[in-house]
């Protein structure tokens, strides 16, 4: 089985689940802490690729920085980017990939997918 890559986020109870559910289940994965070793431009491109979602479909749009600054603004695609590679708390949580897919594991079953 190939070795999975979890994009975590330590104090959401999502991410919690997700990473769980792989320890629970003996998957093999890495994590990558996101917010404290941010994705490059060329990384995040990557995981939208196989994601098969646009930057802006990744956007946590509850969070209080979204909010206070990019809520009601017409932001392109290309500066999504360069916003979630400047703020990663931005990025929608978990996400897991494999080396050809990845999803957005909410619920945290959905990582399965990827099996």
């Amino acid at each position: 089985m190939q070795e999975l890559i979890i994009y975590h986020n330590g104090i959401c109870s999502k991410s919690k689940g997700a990473l769980e559910l792989l320890q629970e289940q003996n998957i093999p994965h890495t994590i990558r802490w996101y917010l404290t070793d941010p994705l490059t431009k060329e990384e995040l491109q990557k995981l939208l690729t196989k994601l098969s979602l646009k930057p802006s479909e990744i956007v946590r749009r509850n969070e209080p920085l979204f909010k206070e600054k990019f809520e009601g603004k017409e932001i392109q695609e290309s500066e999504w980017i360069e916003l979630l590679i400047s703020h990663p708390e931005l990025i929608e949580r978990p996400i897991v990939e494999n080396a050809s897919m990845a999803v957005v594991a909410r619920p945290a079953e959905k990582l399965l997918e990827l099996l």
